[in-house]
């Protein structure tokens, strides 16, 4: 898609942190820097098992200085909401479901970022309809994400002069680009951030110290650990059902993830990766045959010399 779009993206949801405490209690526990949030700069994080193993994902937002917006997974806000209260303790934080009053939408192609006063660079953010707009902070070419009141969402957005489309559109975008999409992609208590490209992404501070699960992170990076990526595919033949195991030469190489029109995400094993470019056996996944197509932001191993 060439021209400009915006989309509701029904399967997202918001929580809201609010009180004194709300930065320091999400810095302790997530994997992004929380302490750059402001209203003009967004940001991209996890909350993650002790062990390191992927529970949530979402997008940050300051729409102010009283409050943190997580744009998170609909389906699952009730347990990421549960999981963050844990934590709680006495910090002199609450934290809601705004699922009921708050929506979040997307803007994607030729001039979107320019409709709501946004420049290039990933994360930039502004008000926006009574909400907030931000350049994707994972990637620019995402386009813009969006948190806005219901009441009002879409007449303001229509305004904008962009064309309506709906959420099955975004979803080939991003496809078309790579990107995870929450448990769509990524398997809760089993995904590791590295192997979903979360360190290209932005979705990874390594100066900001101590978060839940940094210790495992943290020693997969600097030691090169990472054997598995999820990655763009092409895919030849039927859409292979999430979870079909991939096989190369009779032996399990990863497992297909979402996909549409032609387009998936699987989680591959690099080595399986690398002799299927070469020339090797290739990837098959029920009927069909994948070609691993990295998208041009993932930063892979080089291969080894031969």
């Amino acid at each position: 898609m060439s021209q400009g779009y915006w989309a509701i993206l029904p399967a997202r949801g918001v929580v809201e942190l609010a009180g004194a405490d709300r930065v320091g209690f999400l810095q302790g526990l997530i994997s992004a820097d929380v302490s750059r949030l402001a209203p003009d700069h967004a940001g991209f994080g996890a909350l993650l098992t002790a062990q390191g193993r992927w529970l949530h994902d979402f997008f940050l937002f300051a729409p102010d200085a009283e409050r943190v917006w997580l744009d998170a997974e609909a389906a699952r806000r009730a347990d990421l909401v549960r999981r963050l209260s844990m934590f709680r303790l006495r910090a002199k934080v609450t934290i809601a479901d705004r699922g009921a009053d708050l929506l979040v939408a997307a803007a994607w192609g030729e001039g979107a970022a320019a409709r709501f006063g946004l420049g290039g660079e990933r994360g930039a953010a502004a008000p926006f309809a009574g909400g907030i707009a931000a350049i994707d902070p994972r990637l620019a070419a995402a386009g813009v994400r969006l948190v806005l009141p219901r009441a009002g969402a879409e007449a303001a957005l229509a305004a904008t002069g962009l064309s309506a489309a709906i959420a099955e559109d975004y979803d080939r975008h991003r496809l078309g680009l790579g990107l995870p999409d929450g448990s769509a992609d990524l398997a809760p208590e089993k995904a590791l951030l590295l192997e979903a490209g979360f360190d290209e992404l932005g979705g990874i501070d390594w100066k900001k110290g101590c978060y839940v699960g940094q210790e495992l992170t943290a020693r997969m990076h600097y030691r090169g650990l990472v054997k598995k990526r999820l990655l763009r595919v092409a895919v030849e033949g039927p859409l292979p059902a999430a979870g079909t195991p991939v096989m190369q030469d009779g032996t399990e190489a990863g497992e297909m993830r979402s996909g549409r029109d032609g387009t998936g995400l699987a989680l591959l094993r690099l080595d399986a990766v690398e002799t299927a470019a070469a020339g090797g056996a290739p990837l098959t996944c029920g009927e069909a045959r994948l070609r691993a197509d990295p998208p041009g932001w993932a930063i892979l191993p080089q291969p080894k010399p031969g």
